[in-house]
């Protein structure tokens, strides 16, 4: 290219690359910061995207200077191709409007700002990056692809829009590509997008983040698709979405997050699909407070999670939790706010789940509760035996309550001792041999019939006569089925421990 075909704009910007110096097109610094007008600008802040081409693949630097491309506030026509382009001198070009989406793959770049511009896509698969990528604030149409891109720094896209408004779903049903792509990439540090908003589908599956991922407040928009699809993510320290706002499934399959996983007052919209799935996750600690109810399925199948955090309210009517391991659950509630959910489990009675919960108030030392989860579990698995052992395990529910209610046993012999100590102190039984009877006690006439290990010699001295000894049988069946009862349940807590 000829340096007399640049206009006065390129000169401008021909002329600070070799100092590095910026050069700012703006006609006020208040100038909206998202060059949404840039198609309107004029020929004095336009410059062809092969003029900044030839800069970057052939500028070089003033001595004692690093050269550099530092614009803001213009309009690009044409495409600035970069494909497989090795690029050592930082590209920053904030605030402007790119008339076709930039293509940079496969590209080494020392860096990439692109601070409030106007994008109608962004090609950078394969893209290596030394320092950062930085697209904060920028208003993206089409798709940015990302997938397998290298890059040292961070990523940044804060209060990024990505996507047209509406064309979510008629995207998804034709079946175009996703709007944010950062498959299989490699970011060393962290990923900030807090406020970001996609109309379509944010693509992380199989992505590596050294540091964090941020997403508090982000606005994921895909109604009736996949909202979030990070499967197999792995990142170094938290991943944080306070307050998002994902319209569509948000899917965690497989993900590796070490620290928090912090879902804390965000919201889950995907009625009749799944909402929440963090199946063969390996989490430290799983955040959902204060989040309404999830609108959708939450499966949590096979995951390990050291603390989860999820009141009693933010379950949904569906969950799967068959083989979901914790070691805490917060908040503390009574046993009896936890156990509807796993009632309404998809997979019907599942033991572990109990044994799970149980374990979960030991570790908290609360005794009480997880005797209250074991009879809940036992009552469960009552429903599933067949109809004579149905009738058994009915029979020590109500007795001794599965062994978890021991004074059970104590008031109903209290309450029989009663009965038969009064009904044979009215009415004694007359004794088998007169004269040789020892003298009538009603009490330990009703001990000898209640209790059958114990004997005090007034059973076998005395025989009660019409419905008197029909109480007699009653009283004896009775304290058989007590004492078998208590002993089936000792044995079951003794097993236990």
């Amino acid at each position: 290219m000829e340096i007399n075909d640049l206009t006065p704009a390129e000169r401008r910007i021909w002329d600070a690359f070799p100092r590095g110096e910026r050069v700012d097109f703006r006609s006020h610094p208040g100038e909206d910061a998202a060059a949404a007008d840039g198609h309107a600008w004029g020929p004095e802040r336009t410059v062809r995207a092969e003029v900044l081409t030839h800069l970057l693949l052939n500028g070089s630097s003033s001595r004692g200077l690093v050269a550099g491309l530092n614009v803001r506030g213009v309009r690009i026509t044409g495409k600035l191709n970069l494909k497989y382009a090795v690029v050592e001198h930082a590209i920053r070009l904030r605030g402007c409007w790119f008339e076709r989406k930039p293509l940079i793959y496969g590209a080494q770049l020392r860096a990439l700002v692109l601070t409030d511009s106007t994008l109608p896509g962004l090609t950078a698969t394969s893209v290596s990056i030394d320092v950062a990528l930085r697209m904060p604030c920028c208003r993206i149409s089409g798709p940015v692809r990302l997938s397998g891109a290298r890059i040292a720094g961070g990523l940044f896209l804060q209060q990024a829009v990505i996507g047209t408004p509406g064309a979510a779903a008629e995207a998804s049903a034709a079946g175009e590509e996703a709007p944010l792509q950062v498959n299989h990439a490699d970011i060393g540090t962290d990923v900030i997008a807090f406020g970001l908003t996609v109309h379509g589908q944010t693509r992380l599956n199989g992505a590596t983040v050294g540091g964090q991922v941020n997403l508090d407040d982000a606005r994921l928009l895909a109604p009736g698709s996949t909202a979030l699809h990070a499967e197999n993510l792995s990142v170094g320290t938290d991943l944080r979405a306070l307050r998002m706002e994902a319209h569509g499934r948000v899917n965690l399959t497989g993900s590796r997050i070490p620290g928090q996983l912090q879902f804390g007052y965000a919201r889950f919209v995907n009625p009749g699909g799944v909402a929440l799935r963090a199946s063969s996750c390996v989490i430290g600690e799983v955040w959902l407070r204060s989040c309404e109810t999830v609108q959708g399925a939450v499966n949590l199948r096979r995951s390990q999670f050291d603390i989860l955090h999820m009141p009693s309210e933010t379950w949904p009517d569906r969950i799967r939790i068959d083989g979901l391991t914790y070691r805490t659950l917060a908040p503390h509630l009574p046993a009896e706010q936890r156990l509807p959910a796993l009632e309404r489990a998809e997979s019907g009675y599942l033991p572990y789940a109990y044994e799970q919960l149980a374990a979960a108030y030991r570790t908290a030392g609360d005794e009480a509760a997880a005797r209250t989860v074991q009879l809940a579990k036992l009552r469960r698995h009552r429903g599933t035996l067949p109809r004579h052992a149905r009738l058994w395990g009915k029979l020590q529910d109500v007795t001794v309550g599965y062994g978890f209610r021991p004074l059970r046993a104590v008031g109903w012999l209290l309450a029989l001792l009663l009965t038969g100590s009064v009904t044979y102190a009215v009415r004694p039984p007359r004794p088998l041999k007169a004269g040789e009877a020892p003298d009538f006690n009603p009490v330990f006439y009703t001990i000898d019939l209640l209790v059958p290990i114990i004997s005090f010699g007034q059973e076998s001295a005395y025989a009660p006569s019409g419905w008197y000894q029909w109480l007699s049988y009653l009283l004896i069946v009775t304290g058989w089925i007590l004492a078998t009862t208590t002993a089936a349940g000792v044995s079951r807590s003794l097993q236990r421990q």
